[in-house]
């Protein structure tokens, strides 16, 4: 799977790329100030930005990484802090807060003898960290408190909902679902095992991808539930489009995609992307175009919308290892990517390219 030889993939004409020699685990956008964060595998957190605004034309992208010495292992997961700061946990056992431009790393929790391997943060400012089956709760909204949540099983994802008060913990046999407008725990039971989480804007979904080759989601208002089931492969980028009744995951050859509104969504499974044999490994949906950026197994990369197999443009060729990490910038004029063999890359999407699709 490589780009067309008459159209160079974006990342040569409007990108920058590093070779970090080590994994890329995970990257985040901050939420505001146009900087972006990888975690890495030898417990760096690598900065770069801020993206420099051209008059209308596309941004310029950094040139360079900030490396950010962080933990004393690796580095196990990464999220966007409420603040322009990022969040790092650790196979060290410590929560850290990254803040730019200082690049310096202030410990706000330390769990001696855990593996931090799962890290969320609130629009509010509530963050979250998991080893094991215990969920660890702070946060000024906390008034510093500290809450610890136990549960029934191994913590696999967790995922903070849109407006930043409801924490969503993934596992085995369903979700758990914590308030922080009562601090209660409610319990979304459904069979298998829970690897991965993914809400819609509104609010009105939550989705969670299974180790048995399932998709399910939870309509919250009425608590009802579905499921997709006989998927290609375990599902990978679980992900809404903007307007959050369009559900997509990766995992299979092809972009698989539900209408959440549709009274039987199962029935109306739509496919997109690159017809291939490459499993996709990860998927990021632009902020407000119905355009997915889909990172693929063999390294590529390319944006596609739904309603095609030929709707595709190469963002990156293939190489550098399978893609694990893919983010839009929240203003959705760049996108940055990650791989296993220490690739990272920032590239300027201009408006011009995503006219390719009609508002999400």
């Amino acid at each position: 799977m490589n780009a067309p030889a008459a159209m160079p993939p974006l990342l040569e004409l409007l990108g920058e790329r590093w070779r970090l020699e080590v994994p890329v685990v995970a990257l985040a956008w901050a939420r505001r100030g146009g900087r972006v964060a990888f975690a890495l595998g030898d417990g760096a957190v690598a900065l770069g930005g801020p993206l420099q605004p051209r008059g209308g034309r596309p941004p310029a992208v950094p040139r360079e990484l900030q490396r950010v010495p962080a933990h004393e292992g690796a580095c196990l997961a990464l999220a966007a802090g409420a603040d322009g700061c990022f969040l790092s946990g650790g196979d060290d056992g410590r929560l850290l807060r990254i803040l730019p431009p200082r690049a310096y790393a202030e410990e706000l929790a330390r769990h001696p003898g855990e593996w931090l391997d799962r890290v969320a943060a609130g629009a509010r400012g509530l963050r979250a960290c998991a080893s094991g089956k215990r969920v660890w709760l702070q946060g000024p909204e906390l008034e510093d408190e500290v809450i610890e949540l136990a549960l029934p099983s191994g913590v696999t994802a967790l995922a903070f909902d849109p407006a930043g008060g409801r924490l969503a913990i993934a596992g085995h046999g369903g979700v758990s679902l914590w308030s922080a407008a009562d601090r209660s725990l409610r319990r979304l039971d459904a069979p298998g095992y829970h690897r991965s989480l993914a809400w819609s804007a509104d609010g009105r979904f939550l989705a969670s991808g299974l180790q048995e080759n399932a998709v399910g989601c939870w309509r919250l208002g009425d608590g009802r539930h579905f499921l997709f089931e006989g998927h290609a492969g375990q599902p990978r980028g679980l992900a809404f489009a903007a307007r959050g009744h369009l559900l997509a995951a990766g995992g299979g050859p092809m972009v698989a995609g539900w209408d959440l509104d549709q009274r039987r969504p199962a029935a109306g499974r739509i496919e997109f992307g690159y017809p291939s044999r490459v499993p996709v490994t990860a998927l990021a949906w632009h902020p407000v175009r119905a355009v997915a950026a889909v990172g693929y197994h063999n390294g590529a990369v390319l944006l596609c919308r739904p309603g095609g197999q030929h709707s595709s443009l190469f963002v990156k060729g293939s190489g550098g290892g399978p893609v694990d990490a893919l983010a839009w910038a929240p203003d959705g004029g760049a996108l940055a990517l990650g791989t296993q063999q220490g690739e990272a890359a920032v590239v300027a999407v201009p408006a011009e390219i995503l006219t390719m699709a009609r508002a999400a």
